[in-house]
């Protein structure tokens, strides 16, 4: 299977994105990684990855969207990234996923690009704005790879995206993505109206359209207009364990996850400090859900020291991870919103409803499931996961 897939990234993939990937995501990721385990030892937390929403305005209207994209929207300056990111480097980062809204709304999303070719960048879309002109550009700079939401078939795909002809817009920018050979990705936001997509069947479609790797992540029951009815029961959540378990040791495609460590045991990337969020406007949150914050990129000399000193971020990961190894604003939003009281942490939407959303929310289930531990069996994902992404001491 390794060497199907190896063979396919050789004949499908522009050898230079492939050089870029390996390097600035393979080398010096495992490096920024061997970093924050150093800084660790010496009490300093600051993430080896960051993701940054970097615009909330997005053309669809997605069901549980808990990005502001019915207010004013708002995006990331350039001078403002590129001073993030030129922290983020100087302390041994390499790697950036770049969020939204919609990032290829972003007027200067490809200056960011071009101005950091020594990092890689993943682009969490939707696909619908990657003609073959935006293609052909993001082969260019080489440093970038398109994971696009798929969320099911043309009239799931509606439904959940609330537009109309979203499927074949997506699969029409995947296909631009096949023909330019660059790396590319799917991901889903697995639900109750999509799991058929946890699916055999539905990977190798992805491997005949050109896809290299997939994301399955389980919907969140979040934001201003919460769709409790498409989440996720424990049972169906092990199923998507099982089945990406499987998968790695069958199928000539990568599939990915944030879930859990090589022993199958649950973690959650903000509780293990492994990577923080930076919303459009700015804000240091604890990651993309939790939309509080105490401290801006604007503040401090630097984005590290603003990082490393912030006590909320600090009594977060700590509060999540005695907690529960599962997701804390699912399984313990009274936990979160004792801490947003306690920090008095601002609400960073421009909806401003942030905290009613919060004690209106149910707590639920999440990954965490010790009775129902599904360690790695693919030898290369069990050895990436124990050295590079498991608990880093957070659950002692």
């Amino acid at each position: 299977m390794m060497i199907q897939f190896a063979r396919r990234m050789l004949t499908e993939a522009d050898p230079r994105l492939l050089f870029k990937f390996a390097y600035n995501f393979g080398y010096k990721g495992v490096r920024s990684v061997e970093l924050y385990k150093k800084r660790l030892k010496q009490g300093i937390h600051f993430p080896p990855f960051l993701f940054i929403s970097v615009i909330s305005n997005c053309n669809l209207r997605c069901q549980g969207c808990w990005v502001d994209v019915e207010g004013e929207g708002d995006h990331i300056k350039l001078e403002d990234m590129n001073k993030l990111i030129n922290d983020a480097k100087a302390h041994g980062n390499s790697f950036f996923g770049i969020l939204g809204g919609e990032p290829f709304l972003h007027p200067q999303l490809m200056d960011i690009f071009a101005a950091h070719p020594d990092c890689y960048f993943q682009v969490f879309t939707n696909g619908q704005m990657i003609t073959d002109a935006v293609a052909k550009r993001l082969r260019e700079v080489g440093n970038v790879t398109p994971l696009i939401s798929v969320e099911g078939s043309e009239i799931v795909s509606d439904e959940r995206r609330g537009r109309l002809n979203v499927l074949s817009k997506t699969l029409a920018g995947i296909e631009n993505c096949r023909r330019n050979k660059l790396i590319v990705g799917v991901a889903t936001s697995v639900c109750q109206t999509n799991i058929d997509l946890v699916s055999e069947a539905w990977l190798n479609k992805l491997i005949k359209m050109g896809v290299h790797y997939c994301w399955f992540h389980t919907y969140r029951v979040v934001g201003p207009k919460p769709a409790s009815h498409l989440a996720l029961r424990p049972d169906q959540v092990l199923k998507v364990r099982k089945f990406m378990v499987a998968m790695r040791s069958k199928l000539p495609i990568a599939i990915v996850d944030a879930y859990w460590d090589d022993k199958g045991e649950a973690l959650c990337p903000m509780a293990t400090g492994v990577s923080h969020h930076i919303s459009p406007y700015g804000d240091i949150e604890p990651c993309p859900i939790i939309q509080f914050a105490k401290e801006t990129i604007h503040d401090g000399p630097s984005l590290y020291d603003s990082m490393v000193q912030s006590k909320f971020l600090q009594d977060f990961r700590e509060t999540a991870a005695k907690a529960t190894r599962g997701c804390v604003m699912l399984e313990r939003p009274d936990l979160v919103k004792d801490l947003v009281v306690k920090y008095g942490a601002r609400d960073t939407t421009t909806r401003q409803s942030a905290m009613s959303e919060l004690v209106q929310l149910e707590p639920r289930t999440s990954q965490h499931d010790p009775d129902n531990v599904v360690p790695e069996d693919n030898w290369m994902y069990r050895f990436a996961k124990k050295h590079w992404f498991f608990g880093f001491g957070a659950y002692t």
